[in-house]
């Protein structure tokens, strides 16, 4: 039997005719589809072991955290710069223990690229590590591929050593989530129930705190309460991650609008993100933008459908690489409106110009398809020839998801074993007080 060719243009491939061995590590019969990540790295049995694994370490730490969650949260009637410093530093412990689950279960090569707005903000260590030199406060936006990548973006966070100041906007459903779901209420996440009329109050509540919060101690920022505290906020302003269902919505509301829809993007919904900036206003000064892409998806395809659970974290089969594309814009040049109840023509100047941002992204995807990588910026800021004291273009930045130092971990249980040290003392303390206390009574 003759080789069958997929159809579908240069993108297409090759369907295997002839039968795969069964060796332990997938499914005997013909490959319709082969992986974008290659043949399935682990058979059942090391599978099961490191969902196993996975799972262990999850439970394990945000028991840990949450535990120390709990331990803390008296420290809010006694001190809230303290409370609030605690908070955010079990908040860098999470950020930690995602920076691990990538980096022992699920590796791959990260290539991080921008434009002339973030130069010298992107940087590469001698170890190869990336460090980005982000402002202490801003808003994130980024296009949504996976359910995971907001994994990479808290990481990111790692690398501005910002990870104990992101905040999330989520679906109200995950605050109701064993363990896990106390713990982001301590964070201050933002949940939403995709009810405009019930969400506008609780998200005003807490955009206000964030627009005005001062706070001193060790995590308050570089000037305390002089300045505002640090925050990061994440926002999908397309609401979901792309695929087949959200792909077929996102052309309806295109149809219904009157514009074009996109092949690589869903159409962005600009009530949320322009809610926050009003509210935010005067408090931040940028919006950085992500795009975001996934090595291997076929055109046509879904990541979500490719890289699943199971393929990246226990078959070890990620994507060979995740790529980022960066640039910021200063909020100053967005045009949002002067009153909190913005008229129509206000609110279509801003979802305008949000959709021209999504058709820029949409050209940049495209890019990543045809030729497979983000532009980059190879400038520096001045004419001449790049000398000392001149900020250059990063160009391409290949790095991975770990951590700066193994120890960090122990951030996670530093907390935890300290209150089990103390209390150990205290416990024999009291044993020995006890024990001389009888024998001085026989």
């Amino acid at each position: 039997m003759s080789p069958r060719k997929a159809t579908g243009g240069p993108d297409s491939v090759q369907t295997v005719a002839h039968p795969v061995l069964d060796l332990g590590a997938g499914s005997a019969g013909p490959a319709a589809e082969p992986h974008p990540a290659g043949r399935v790295k682990h058979g059942i049995l090391v599978q099961g072991l490191r969902l196993l694994a996975t799972l262990a370490w999850t439970l394990l730490v945000c028991c840990a955290i949450n535990a120390t969650q709990l331990l803390g949260s008296p420290l809010y009637v006694i001190n809230q710069d303290y409370y609030y410093a605690y908070m955010a530093l079990t908040k860098q412990s999470f950020g930690i223990f995602i920076t691990t689950l990538t980096q022992w279960f699920s590796p791959t090569t990260i290539r991080v690229s921008g434009d002339a707005s973030v130069r010298g903000q992107l940087v590469q260590t001698k170890d190869g590590r990336l460090e980005t030199r982000f402002p202490e406060r801003l808003v994130m936006v980024a296009n949504h591929q996976l359910y995971s990548d907001w994994l990479y973006l808290w990481w990111i966070a790692y690398t501005s050593r910002m990870h104990g100041h992101v905040f999330i906007i989520l679906k109200e459903s995950l605050k109701y989530m064993p363990i896990i779901g106390p713990g982001m209420m301590f964070y201050g996440f933002v949940f939403m129930a995709r009810n405009w009329a019930k969400d506008r109050p609780r998200l005003q509540h807490r955009l206000r705190k964030l627009a005005q919060s001062r706070h001193g101690g060790p995590m308050s920022g570089k000037g305390g309460k002089e300045s505002l505290d640090p925050m990061w906020l994440m926002i999908y302003p397309e609401g979901t991650n792309l695929s087949g269902n959200t792909r077929k919505g996102s052309a309806k509301w295109a149809e219904k609008q009157g514009i074009k829809d996109f092949e690589h993007v869903l159409l962005p919904k600009s009530t949320g993100l322009l809610y926050c900036l009003q509210e935010l206003r005067g408090s931040v000064e940028w919006v950085y933008d992500c795009t975001v892409a996934y090595e291997g998806i076929p055109r046509g395809a879904y990541g979500q459908d490719i890289f699943t659970l199971r393929s990246t974290y226990f078959q070890g089969r990620p994507a060979k690489s995740v790529n980022m594309y960066w640039r910021r814009f200063p909020t100053s040049s967005i045009p949002l409106p002067s009153s909190p109840n913005p008229s129509s023509q206000e609110a279509e100047a801003f979802s305008n110009w949000l959709y021209a941002r999504w058709q820029e992204k949409e050209a940049l995807l495209e890019q990543y398809a045809q030729n497979g990588r983000f532009p980059a910026d190879e400038g520096h800021d001045s004419e001449g020839e790049p000398g000392v004291g001149m900020t250059k273009g990063a160009g391409f930045i290949e790095t991975e998801v770990k951590l700066a130092q193994w120890y960090e971990i122990l951030q996670i249980f530093a907390v935890l074993g300290a209150f089990a040290a103390v209390t150990s003392a205290l416990v024999r303390f009291w044993t020995l007080l006890s024990t001389t206390a009888v024998r001085s009574k026989i």
